[in-house]
């Protein structure tokens, strides 16, 4: 049976009218990599706030290693905090700043050194420790700020958005060192974002939130696969999935003269549908050239935008009136008003119920 370090249960939290979480249920598992998944607004700072103690619930229940520390101060919670902003101290040195803390809750001298040292060449930050803030790149900075949450050894460490200050290239770094040092620690991490590449590649699971709810819980591979709602399959992929509206009868999708066999649909139900229904397919799973031979059906579209990106080319199109996107070869020779014969693979396509938008 697999413990949780963090359990949060019937969780609500307003500001006035407004109602931020909705009773909201969550288990996170030991040593586990939890990402908290959403759009600007969405609640998920909102709830890893609640869990670090720095905002007060207004119903439910949170639990960190079996014990209830819904009215808890924060340092009495067992937990170390990394914010989008690195908040160090521009006067101390990377050492005191690593340190800073452990002084202040007496903690013997030996074992201050001891942990700074330990934290510092876990985050190869050994060389700066004599430095101050100012003199530090961006990264050197966040990894300070990571340092700083390691040395109080801690069970759960919450991240929130402690990349997106970062350029591109900083983050993409970043990343890799997060993950190895979640890989190094074991300890559970609760890392809240907006950028879905960060999500993917760093959680174990992810929780999409929108509106206060949480949508889909799962794993990347399985909320990418098997997007449980229109919101979800929306969300999740860039450019995001395609979505066409028709009708189900016998076995096949139709929209205008566009025929769809699903008979051997994965229907999250087990039983067949007839109905309206939208279908969904990503833009990378859509065959084109070499590959229509395995394809379960074709069609022919005509470019209307081309997008030559490198490593593939996106081409933009319709499809039965709907706005339609697949990627091709990025040495493919195509270009606007050319027609071009693509397929799908019904392993790799999508089924949702238009008026409950849940996947079918």
């Amino acid at each position: 049976m697999t413990k949780n370090s963090v359990e949060i249960r019937n969780l609500d939290l307003s500001f006035g009218a407004v109602k931020v979480l909705q009773n909201l249920d969550l288990d996170i598992h030991d040593g586990e990599f939890l990402v908290l998944l959403g759009s600007s607004g969405c609640g998920k700072s909102t709830l890893l706030n609640c869990i670090a103690g720095l905002l007060e619930v207004t119903g439910g229940q949170i639990f960190i290693k079996g014990h209830n520390v819904t009215w808890k101060e924060p340092n009495e919670r067992g937990i170390g905090m990394v914010f989008q902003s690195y908040a160090l101290y521009p006067q101390m040195t990377v050492r005191g700043n690593l340190s800073f803390g452990l002084k202040n809750a007496r903690m013997p001298k030996p074992e201050i050194e001891e942990r700074v040292k330990r934290a510092s060449e876990i985050l190869q930050i050994e060389p700066l420790l004599d430095r101050k803030p100012g003199a530090l790149s961006g990264g050197q900075r966040q990894r300070v700020a990571i340092g700083r949450a390691l040395v109080r050894d801690v069970d759960v460490f919450l991240f929130d958005e402690p990349l997106s200050n970062l350029d591109a290239k900083l983050r993409a770094d970043l990343r890799v060192e997060l993950k190895r040092l979640h890989e190094q620690l074991d300890n559970t991490m609760i890392y809240v974002t907006h950028d879905q590449v960060e999500a993917m590649t760093l959680a174990d699971r992810i929780a999409i939130m929108k509106d206060g709810k949480i949508m889909q819980l799962d794993s990347p591979a399985e909320i990418y696969n098997r997007p449980r709602n229109l919101y979800v399959a929306g969300f999740i992929g860039s450019p995001a999935m395609n979505f066409i509206e028709g009708n189900i009868a016998g076995n096949t999708f139709t929209s205008g003269d566009l025929s769809v066999p699903v008979g051997d649909y994965d229907y999250m139900s087990g039983g067949a549908h007839d109905g309206a229904a939208i279908l969904g397919v990503r833009p990378e799973h859509v065959l084109t050239d070499d590959m229509l031979p395995s394809a379960d059906m074709t069609a022919k579209v005509k470019a209307d935008l081309v997008e030559p990106m490198g490593a593939d080319t996106l081409v933009w199109t319709s499809l039965e009136g709907h706005p339609f996107r697949f990627r091709m070869d990025g040495q493919a020779h195509v270009k606007s008003g050319d027609e071009i014969t693509i397929g799908f693979n019904l392993t790799r396509i999508s089924l949702f119920d238009p008026k409950t938008e849940d996947r079918l």
